[in-house]
């Protein structure tokens, strides 16, 4: 999980940054991003892909890494403009604002296979980053612990989509919710079949505004 930055640092860089995002596929809620500078000489030892650790791990290590790296950062686009540039371009938009927040400027950025065309820091897009960089790694943790939490807050906001269980993603469970209450604020109007229940919710309620 090392190697990437091991080569980095052999080359005299020392604040590598990794960057991830979270929420691309769920039908509700932001896409969250994380940037993590790691500390070389306190490593966190579990770190992986979050996908591939159990809740409980991922937010026992968001907390050893918020405590122990050198800078770390998240950042939030909006379910609107998820809508509005589409979710590859929210993705990067969110990765970069997130990198711009760290309270030190990386000097190399290590990204999971998201390319940063004219981005002013020196990166490397690495794809399956997050299973084979620990800064990438790390960012996916704190991502995820953080958009979780939200989702589960956006629960008691937005009741009966299990938002607290499903996170936003098109369970059998959310579907069926969606169906039967029409959509909420935090749904993503471009995707289906999002899109599909809105369209039918307003048509009908043009035609029961019809005198």
């Amino acid at each position: 999980m090392d190697a990437f930055e091991a080569s980095l640092r052999s080359s005299g860089i020392r604040f590598i940054c990794g960057v991830d995002e979270v929420g691309r596929g769920p039908l509700a809620g932001p896409v969250v991003a994380g940037a993590v500078i790691l500390n070389p000489e306190d490593p966190i030892e579990g770190i992986d892909d979050s996908k591939k650790l159990s809740a409980k791990a991922r937010e026992r290590l968001a907390v050893q890494i918020q405590d122990r790296a050198l800078a770390w950062a998240t950042a939030y686009v909006w379910e609107a403009e998820i809508d509005d540039i589409n979710i590859y371009q929210a993705s990067r938009k969110a990765m970069l604002l997130a990198i711009d927040k760290l309270g030190i400027r990386p000097e190399h950025v290590l990204t999971d296979a998201m390319p940063l065309p004219g981005y002013k820091i020196p990166h490397t897009a690495i794809i399956h980053g997050d299973a084979l960089s620990a800064s990438i790694g790390a960012a996916s943790i704190v991502a995820k612990v953080e958009r979780d939490a939200f989702m589960v807050r956006m629960d008691r906001i937005h009741p009966g989509y299990g938002f607290a269980k499903n996170k936003g993603y098109p369970t059998p469970e959310h579907l069926d919710a969606l169906r039967r209450l029409g959509v909420c604020p935090i749904h993503r109007m471009s995707y289906e079949p999002v899109r599909a229940v809105n369209q039918r919710q307003t048509k009908l309620d043009l035609e029961g505004s019809q005198p």
